[in-house]
């Protein structure tokens, strides 16, 4: 457990130097630790080491680790950061606190009628498939203008921003400066975008969120 404690200083480390690099304020950048597939006891040490916000793939992975651990640290913030069924809305809905991946009318409609219901309205992001990628979730780039405005104007989502996964196989670069693009075309400020082995590039190219989870906890699960 110590070992992730060293790891969140050395990446908060590098985040406020890239920061720093690219001419923009070290508190302009969120980490979003990412803590699929590792146990509530990693999140815990995170946790225990000042980290607050961090992303899970799967809305039940999430229910079984984040209740408890909300209840030792209320001030936590969930962001659920993988592709969300209908199905699942009422329990996205009740235990996270951010909405990354709204990416088509249905899943909108279906968010907007839960939190009307439940009183609890949480902010979201439309992911963007930048690439175009047929096996992959996200808006297309040409539709992202009118979603962004369906989700807001007919469903009364709160919209603050954009998410990407840009493709494996080609350079990044033009992907973050693309979802920048219609970020400042529709008046968000909050860029979700880059992992790993890029968010260095994407905070130069403007995000605000970086989700990285391995050089925090470790590898991951490969059966997962």
């Amino acid at each position: 457990m110590e070992v992730i404690a060293a790891n969140l200083a050395a990446v908060r480390a590098r985040i406020e130097a890239a920061a720093e690099a690219a001419g923009r304020a070290a508190g302009a950048v969120s980490l979003v630790a990412v803590s699929k597939t590792h146990p509530a006891a990693s999140v815990r040490a995170a946790l225990q080491a000042g980290q607050r916000v961090f992303g899970e793939n799967r809305v039940q992975e999430a229910l079984g680790k984040f209740p408890g651990l909300r209840q030792e640290f209320p001030d936590l913030r969930l962001h659920l950061i993988g592709p969300l069924q209908t199905n699942k809305v009422r329990d996205a809905v009740a235990h996270c606190d951010v909405i990354e991946t709204v990416d088509r009318p249905r899943l909108a409609e279906a968010l907007a009628r839960e939190m009307e219901r439940s009183g609890r309205h949480l902010p979201c992001f439309i992911e963007v498939n930048t690439g175009g990628e047929p096996q992959k979730a996200g808006v297309l780039p040409e539709d992202a203008d009118a979603f962004i405005a369906l989700c807001r104007q007919t469903y009364g989502l709160t919209i603050e921003g954009l998410m990407a996964i840009p493709p494996a196989d080609e350079l990044v670069s033009p992907h973050f400066a693309l979802l920048g693009v219609i970020a400042e075309r529709n008046g968000l400020s909050e860029r979700s975008m880059g992992m790993s082995a890029d968010w260095p590039l994407a905070i130069q190219l403007g995000a605000t969120y970086v989700r990285v989870g391995s050089a925090i906890f470790g590898a991951r699960d490969s059966r997962h």
